[in-house]
């Protein structure tokens, strides 16, 4: 049960994240720092093997599925419906090699996707599939736009909740009712969403997801989850066949090509261990917390930094509204020398992204207003040097 945000002890879980000691962190967009609990439970994997090799195999391995059970409770899904991907780029290669396509038909896509979200389905017009890339309007793409690009052929909308480059939000809620309504298939690429924002698919009308494991849900790069609506498993082709993803995996020279019942057939051969240790570590703290006290602190901290930044006069890149934001912040700096701001800001130990022309900010629950005031300190005196530097020629 989601506790209110303002009884949580958040200077105590951000002592877990050692690198808020000397940074700024607010990078989570790209990469987050790691904490303590999720090393140590991939520590524990890793010395568990350095001392037993296989004789720790079948208590490693009872772990994958608690940490099946636990991301699945974290998006509303069942445990059936979860599959350990590599990373959002191999989710997303699951359902666009796996909608078994007719030509002529098409896939929906807003024109601004991080090309994790636009390669594989790109892949897809060798079957005779077009893309129909919505192009935004001052930035961003609205489910509106994106509903108004569907017609009677469209099989699949793919779409990211939160434009990496804008920090956008798009209305998941319309946009899954508009699909459901109209027979088409909604996958969403949550990589920039999923632990900032609380999410329930069920509700969302989402019928695939991908995400990886190495941005807000704060694990490691190389481990992700997909979801798989559990009425769809059957109508997907299984992409990546392996031995793993067969119903009797176990039965090595008994060749049958019969898949598991669950989103597991997806998963070709051994896990990332070490990975899905991390990311079950990371999903215990949100659920221990609360995905709504989460996405709250969140919003909060990323609303007083789009705040302070209006109030200084520089140019805000990600709306205002809080249904059409989440975690990113991006900004331009008034009067120009964005590009000399990124660099100073780095000096002076904050951590953000340059995307498309922009800085990007993306904090987390583990900051505070201390970072708050160490970024706006830095920044202040960052603009005055680039405008006195202009002023002067």
């Amino acid at each position: 049960m989601d506790r209110a945000s303002g009884s949580i002890d958040w200077q105590g879980y951000r002592a877990d994240f050692p690198a808020t000691e000397r940074l700024v962190y607010y990078n989570n967009a790209a990469i987050s720092p790691l904490s303590t609990r999720a090393r140590s439970a991939a520590d524990a994997v890793a010395a568990a093997f350095e001392r037993e090799g296989i004789l720790c195999e079948k208590r490693v391995f009872g772990r994958v599925g608690e940490i099946r059970k636990a991301a699945a409770t974290l998006i509303g899904a069942a445990p059936e419906e979860i599959a350990f991907t590599r990373n959002t780029t191999q989710g997303v290669l699951i359902a666009a090699n796996g909608i078994r396509w007719r030509a002529g038909e098409n896939v929906v896509l807003p024109s601004v996707e991080f090309p994790a979200n636009v390669y594989p389905w790109m892949a897809q017009r060798r079957r005779g599939v077009e893309l129909r890339f919505v192009e935004p309007r001052d930035g961003i793409v609205t489910t509106e736009m994106i509903e108004a690009a569907c017609d009677g052929r469209t099989r699949a909308v793919t779409v990211s909740w939160v434009q990496f480059s804008s920090g956008y939000r798009v209305d998941l809620a319309r946009l899954g009712a508009f699909c459901r309504e109209s027979g088409i298939l909604l996958h969403v690429d949550a990589i920039q969403g999923l632990g900032a924002l609380a999410c329930d698919v069920e509700r969302l009308g989402i019928d695939l997801l991908s995400a990886g494991g190495h941005k807000w849900l704060l694990a490691v790069p190389g481990i992700g989850l997909l979801y798989c609506r559990r009425g769809l498993l059957d109508e997907l082709d299984v992409w990546n066949p392996g031995w793993l993803g067969v119903k009797d995996a176990w039965n090595f020279l008994d060749y049958r090509l019969e898949w598991r019942p669950d989103a597991a057939r997806f998963e070709e051969g051994s896990a990332n261990l070490l990975g899905v240790a991390a990311l079950g570590a990371a999903i215990d703290r949100f659920l221990e917390i609360g995905p709504a006290a989460v996405e709250e602190r969140v919003l909060y901290l990323a609303g007083a930094l789009a705040d302070g930044l209006a109030d200084r006069g520089h140019e805000l890149v990600t709306p205002r509204e809080d249904d059409r934001r989440a975690g990113i912040v991006c900004f331009r700096l008034a009067g120009g020398g964005t590009d000399e701001a990124f660099a100073a800001l780095r000096e002076a130990g904050v951590v953000a992204s340059l995307r498309e022309g922009a800085i990007r900010l993306s904090p987390h629950f583990f900051n505070d207003e201390m970072d708050m005031s160490r970024f706006f300190t830095a920044l202040d005196r960052s603009a005055g040097r680039s405008h006195k530097g202009r002023s002067h020629g």
